[in-house]
């Protein structure tokens, strides 16, 4: 890791230019992305004959690991970065690395595996952008607990002068972390919203805490809240990172952003307010993402932040796309279904499962609760309109080492395309305007 670049894209991203004007912005962008496609067409075979932008083929998981030997610019092969990253799946060590480049292997939630490779550059950059934008004022001295599934050369780049790290493994249950989370005394705590449940359920004392970020996992309604007033913080922070790139965060308002200074999103719409995101990172070189089509939905929130940012604020993130439920030849979006499930007390950790065309499966850790929850599913089938499916309760199982969803489904139906069909068009929906 080279300090003196980490410490560079630290300085230019906190205390550099920022747009005042999303035309200003967008010049930026494409700025940015003219010389990032130059770059690419002289070391990526994929990228070779792509001038511009709307060129680039469009990509998912599945178009970039079938294309992965000839997209990565510095000539891995997938075979052996798939083999050293199950090694270190498999060892829980995560050390290894392929020369000086960090592989990562991702299943996320949508089920099928990829791979991502970091080089030291690559690193640097992320290191240096991530203590920018997530440290509180004070720079120096922080303590960041860290409770992922795997860890990563990636997240190891970021302990230096200024911050120490400890990786807490997410497949070792919780409670054996807490005496080491209290010795610890981590003025960061990094964490998915069901770890984040029990640390604070646990009554552990978490002395000089200045922020917690939630990542990973979607937060219900009032968990923000929630967390923050079980912790002693203003606002719950979110982290928008994934695999594909850091894209989102939360400002000192308490509203998630998007990371447009280091990628341009566009947004497919589904309807006025939600859309899924299409990625291109201007700065991410080793494997590139350019026009990469995520499967999650987010809602553009309404009206202007009061931080005065210019970059697109999200009200929140509902999940993936699959994380919808299709209920005669209609899609039912996850946040309608989460908020109909919450309404009914009783009950902590829940649920809902798609299992067939017109069968339901609600996971509750308290089954007393399963009336309650049957009556406001109940209202929200007739509010729609909808045929009311055959519900099961049965209790509710946490896996700690698989992330959480609400909602999904696990029926093999076509609420993909049908999700895409609603789309209303590449117009914009609240403030930012469109991204082009």
């Amino acid at each position: 890791m080279s300090k003196l670049r980490t410490a560079v894209v630290l300085a230019k991203t906190r205390w550099g230019w920022r747009p005042r004007t999303r035309a200003a912005l967008e010049r930026y962008q494409q700025r940015r992305i003219r010389a990032h496609l130059r770059f690419l067409r002289a070391r990526s075979p994929f990228y070779a004959g792509v001038r511009t932008l709307a060129e680039a083929p469009a990509m998912d998981k599945q178009t970039m690991m079938a294309n992965f030997d000839a997209l990565n610019t510095v000539g891995v092969r997938r075979a052996e970065a798939e083999a050293l990253a199950l090694a270190a799946e498999r060892s829980r060590d995560f050390t290894p690395m392929l020369g000086d480049v960090a592989v990562g292997l991702s299943s996320g939630t949508s089920g099928h595996r990829g791979l991502f490779l970091v080089s030291p550059e690559d690193r640097d950059a992320w290191a240096g952008t991530v203590l920018a934008l997530t440290l509180p004022r004070g720079l120096v001295g922080h303590r960041i607990a860290l409770f992922l599934r795997a860890n990563n050369a990636l997240y190891e780049s970021v302990r230096s002068r200024l911050v120490d790290f400890r990786y807490f493994d997410l497949t070792v249950p919780v409670g054996q972390h807490l005496a080491d989370l209290a010795e610890y005394r981590p003025t960061i705590l990094v964490a998915p919203p069901s770890v984040l449940r029990l640390l604070a359920g646990a009554g552990s004392r978490l002395d000089g805490l200045q922020r917690v970020y939630s990542v990973a996992e979607v937060l219900d309604e009032g968990e923000a809240e929630s967390f923050a007033r079980a912790f002693g913080q203003q606002h719950l922070h979110q982290l928008y990172q994934c695999t594909e790139g850091f894209l989102a965060r939360t400002c000192d308002q308490g509203v998630l952003h998007l990371n447009e200074q280091h990628v341009l999103i566009e947004p497919e719409w589904l309807d006025e307010r939600r859309f899924t995101p299409v990625v291109t990172d201007f700065f991410r070189r080793t494997q590139p993402i350019v026009r990469y089509r995520l499967n999650d939905v987010l809602v553009a929130r309404r009206g202007p932040c009061p931080c005065g940012s210019v970059l697109r604020a999200i009200e929140r993130i509902e999940g993936r796309a699959d994380d919808t439920l299709l209920l005669d030849g209609r899609v039912v979006f996850a946040d309608l279904v989460s908020r109909a499930v919450i309404a009914a007390d009783g009950f902590t950790e829940y649920a809902v499962v798609q299992t067939g065309p017109d069968r339901l499966q609600v996971q509750l850790d308290e089954l007393a609760a399963a009336s309650a929850v049957g009556v406001e599913l109940d209202r929200l089938w007739q509010r729609l309109g909808l045929a009311a499916p055959a519900v099961e309760f049965v209790p509710y199982a946490a896996d700690p080492g698989v992330k959480r969803r609400r909602v999904r489904r696990d029926w093999q139906g076509t609420a993909d395309a049908a999700v895409r069909d609603r789309r209303v068009g590449d117009r914009p929906s609240g403030p930012g305007g469109a991204v082009r």
